[in-house]
């Protein structure tokens, strides 16, 4: 496509001609922009837009989740620089501390999607993310009452991130190059992690504090936060067609260049049809069923992974801390290397379950040998490849979910198996069990496994429906069937043109 004239405004053409020569209907109107019903890019162009999105879009998603990871991660490092002994936590009541956090998120779970839905899109994630950071600099607090309830209100207020990750990158990218970008800002967490432990390693072995160390770990991360919050309120559109980095040109390249997503932009209303829908697809319940098994390991680990370095392997608070920071690295560096595989083969389904097998044997390795240091190591560092899994479900809402409602309600649904999950995973942390916790590892093998039979039972379930859909006949719609599919919000089920990402 190397005709310039076919990116010009039609109206300029009709003026020059006095006669239009394209089809009214196969115009679609993004914003303030009008878009022809050219259906897909030159290569050359495509990469160009490409490069540009990811350079304006992919690291601010990464620094954001970055920092909510280690926002999380702080009560994990708080938990070995005195804020257990400090707030008189005896018995199970570290892991309310971790529970509660869940139970805000699950509880304004859909009243933080609706607002999304509702409300543009980045100025309500901008004023969440202010707000936690602020709630997180409260956490300096003196009594674990007010502790408890600043978790919960935290929990409350991240609920909206993760939703508004999945609407932004099916909004920027093809289906096919969602699964690498949502590794990239989810692999972020890993990022987040060496960031936390670092700074808080450093505050462990600083004895000249004004106060004790566990506080300005939530202070700093906080404030950190507050700041995170401001970039994205002037750094991120809207959408796409409103994109300060891009010119006017470009804006209409780049939702030409995601139209075979089949997908529709910018359509808030709520309809009913689609909710239902979304209740009815069995997608929907094993995303959600896969989220409980695969999170109650996950909400474990988040709250106990630097309790399990230091006491549980017996290496020290301060060496506990500095020897989790590879854990980072290899899941930043692993959830990019399945990113890529996945990008390259478009399987990503089947190298989730590669993730989730490994994680699982990395799982058996502290299960079952509780004893042996050199072994619990290699488990924690191999385990920490499962947020794959979690990923390739991600983006599977994204790429695979079409209709704006039944997204926001599948997402919202899959992120209430999630919460369910982390509240349930501190919980199988005993006091009594401690320090080796063996009964909570050995469910979290169970859980793992678990987890790989449902993502081979979605793989099955997208395959069947995609060959049924081949032997209907429906294969590639035309563009202006294409254009008609874009602004009409049709759902996945509704459009049989649509193919879904396996």
């Amino acid at each position: 496509m190397n005709d310039s004239r076919a990116f010009e405004d039609p109206r300029s053409v009709e003026k020059q001609s006095g006669h239009i020569d394209y089809d009214d209907k196969a115009d679609i109107e993004i914003g303030e922009t009008c878009i022809t019903d050219l259906t897909e890019l030159d290569p050359a162009t495509d990469k160009r837009l490409l490069r540009k999105i990811d350079l304006y879009i992919c690291p601010v998603m990464m620094l954001v989740y970055a920092v909510q990871f280690m926002d999380k991660q702080t009560n994990s490092t708080a938990s070995v620089m005195g804020l257990r002994q400090d707030l008189h936590m005896e018995g199970n009541d570290y892991s309310w501390s971790g529970t509660s956090f869940y139970l805000g998120y699950l509880a304004f779970e859909f009243p933080a999607v609706y607002l999304l839905q509702r409300l543009p899109l980045i100025r309500t994630l901008s004023s969440f993310i202010i707000l936690w950071g602020i709630v997180l600099c409260l956490h300096a607090t003196p009594n674990y009452p007010g502790f408890i309830a600043l978790r919960t209100i935290l929990g409350m207020l991240e609920s909206a991130v993760t939703p508004a990750f999945v609407i932004i990158t099916s909004q920027w990218y093809k289906r096919e190059e969602q699964f690498l970008r949502t590794s990239f800002w989810l692999g972020a967490n890993g990022l987040g992690l060496i960031i936390g432990c670092l700074t808080a390693y450093g505050l462990a072995i600083n004895h000249n504090l004004p106060i004790h160390g566990w506080k300005l770990v939530f202070i700093i991360t906080g404030v950190i936060t507050i700041a995170v919050g401001i970039l994205i309120l002037f750094h991120f559109p809207d959408e796409p067609s409103k994109a300060w980095f891009l010119t006017e040109e470009e804006r209409k390249l780049v939702v030409i260049r995601v139209r075979g997503n089949q997908g529709s932009f910018g359509n808030k209303k709520f309809k009913k049809q689609q909710f239902v829908e979304a209740l009815r697809d069995p997608r929907t319940w094993i995303y959600f069923l896969y989220c409980i098994s695969s999170n109650i390991p996950n909400g474990g680990i988040t709250n106990f992974s630097t309790i399990l370095f230091s006491e549980t392997l017996g290496l020290g608070p301060i060496r506990g801390l500095l020897m989790q920071t590879p854990q980072g690295a290899v899941e930043l560096g692993g959830c990019i290397i399945f990113g890529l595989l996945a990008q390259y083969t478009q399987w990503r389904l089947f190298w989730s379950i590669v993730a989730q097998l490994i994680a699982a044997v990395a799982m058996c390795l502290l299960a079952f040998l509780p004893g042996n240091q050199s072994a619990g190591l290699a488990g924690l560092y191999l385990l920490i490849i499962y947020p794959v899994g979690f990923i390739c479900m991600l983006s599977s809402v994204a790429s695979n979910t079409t209709g704006h409602t039944k997204k926001v309600t599948v997402n919202a649904i899959m992120l209430i198996g999630y919460c369910v999950g982390n509240i349930i995973g501190p919980q199988t942390f005993r006091a009594d069990d401690a320090p080796q916790y063996v009964p909570a590892k050995v469910s979290m093998v169970v859980l793992f496994f678990i987890a790989v039979g449902l993502n081979t039972l979605l793989l099955f379930v997208n395959i069947v429906e995609n060959r049924k859909r081949d032997k209907e006949g429906t294969m590639n719609p035309s563009p202006q069937e294409l254009a008609e599919i874009q602004t009409s919000d049709m759902t996945d089920m509704e459009n049989r043109y649509f193919r879904y990402a396996i």
